[in-house]
């Protein structure tokens, strides 16, 4: 945050923000993007791909259980024309379950697309599709990210890529000590391995805290004992 604010230079090809810089974020799209914000709070929180979160079925939402069934896509294909798939590999095919403050944004969210959808009547199109768009639509991956983009520069927030918010979640269930296997299934990886390989730096990270802090422990008991 500091090189960039001071240089204007993205440090590497993938980044993630901090908690502090996620929560302003996603304060800001609340305000700034509310038809688009529930998509954002999803991916940030339980790190769903971009075609994953546009691609949720609407009978695949089970708000009162507190989760989702991931099994379908967007995606483009040819000419940007938007195509429905099954997601990446088996793993990708899984439940997510929900904390509670996601249940309260998409709750909320169901709510306003019923609005919508009154004002709208018979001109709503039967997508199907939990996500879409004000007018009924669906949510095109491209137009999601350049919406992306637009927010971050109006909002001043450093640059990351949409896909970054999937990161951000894992590298955020890492660090408050989620055990990777959890992690792993909640990505739809196929592997632990892959969710490590993935994550190499964080988990290096989180070692490296885990073996200061018995250091810390150690030396605090030596030090009372003498």
């Amino acid at each position: 945050m500091q090189r960039w604010l001071a240089t204007g230079e993205v440090p590497g090809p993938v980044m993630v923000w901090t908690d502090d810089l996620l929560a302003d974020f996603l304060e800001y799209t609340a305000v700034a993007a509310p038809d688009l914000h529930p998509v954002l709070h999803l991916m940030a929180y339980r790190g769903t791909r971009r075609g994953e979160a546009i691609g949720l079925l609407d009978a695949e939402v089970r708000l009162r259980k507190a989760e989702i069934g991931i099994v379908n896509q967007i995606a483009t294909h040819g000419g940007g024309r938007l195509q429905h798939k099954k997601p990446k590999s088996e793993a990708g095919n899984r439940d997510v379950i929900l904390d509670l403050d996601t249940v309260d944004v998409l709750t909320a969210y169901r709510t306003e697309r019923t609005r919508w959808q009154l004002a709208a009547g018979a001109a709503w199109p039967d997508t199907g599709l939990f996500f879409v768009r004000p007018d009924g639509r669906a949510w095109h991956p491209n137009s999601v990210s350049q919406r992306f983009r637009r927010l971050i520069r109006r909002g001043g927030f450093p640059p990351i890529r949409l896909h970054d918010l999937r990161h951000g979640a894992a590298t955020i269930a890492l660090e408050a000590g989620v055990d990777i296997k959890v992690v792993s299934e909640q990505l739809g990886h196929s592997t632990t391995t892959l969710t490590r390989d993935t994550y190499q730096s964080v988990t290096k990270n989180l070692h490296h805290d885990a073996a200061d802090a018995v250091a810390d422990r150690i030396r605090a008991k030596r030090r009372a004992a003498a």
